[in-house]
């Protein structure tokens, strides 16, 4: 073979990561009962290897699939093990992707006021960010909240203040959108 025919060599991967990685097909294969067997089998691993990172990678991909499967208890259990391990290393964007999962499953779970809490923080850190868009998406769902819970008024301000940040950005049809949700959630 010449110089430019011979294959790489492969870098040795640890058990870890190879369950990992495994896991992540399942996943993509559509067999979450698969994935989460690998991915429990990569978090004892990392663990013993003492990765931290690789803990927290495989925390989260547990994490979402309880949270697919509806286990809200366990879901949450393994984004706060995530969570942790990311505010050791100061990873605010690993952080705010957790943060946005947990308001996420709060909100599937039916449990409203943890949901607008949890959100609320998201719809701070966007605005930290100068993410209108963000902002825009996280007033939505808060104002989808508010509605379920039954406080139209709460539900039409998320409304309004979403328009607004559209208008600020001449996004004229955007915001008489949600003008008029925000108007028709309170004639009724």
């Amino acid at each position: 073979m010449t110089e430019q025919q011979k294959p790489e060599p492969k870098e040795d991967k640890s058990q870890a990561q190879l369950d990992y990685e495994a896991g992540q097909e399942f996943l993509k294969n559509l067999e979450p009962a698969q994935a989460a067997n690998a991915f429990h089998n990569a978090l004892i691993a990392f663990e013993i290897e003492g990765n931290d990172i690789g803990v927290a990678n495989a925390a989260d991909k547990l994490g979402d699939i309880c949270a697919t499967r509806g286990d809200v208890t366990t879901a949450l259990s393994h984004y706060d093990r995530a969570y942790a391990i990311c505010q050791k290393h100061t990873d605010r964007f690993s952080l705010f992707s957790i943060e946005k999962k947990k308001a996420k499953l709060m909100y599937d779970a039916k449990d409203y006021d943890q949901a607008i809490r949890l959100y609320d923080e998201v719809l701070d850190e966007y605005s930290a960010l100068r993410n209108p868009q963000g902002s825009v998406d996280t007033l939505e769902i808060l104002a989808e909240i508010y509605l379920a819970k039954g406080d139209t008024s709460k539900a039409a301000d998320a409304y309004r203040t979403a328009a607004a940040i559209h208008q600020n950005f001449r996004h004229s049809r955007h915001a008489e959108k949600l003008r008029e949700k925000a108007a028709e959630i309170e004639k009724n």
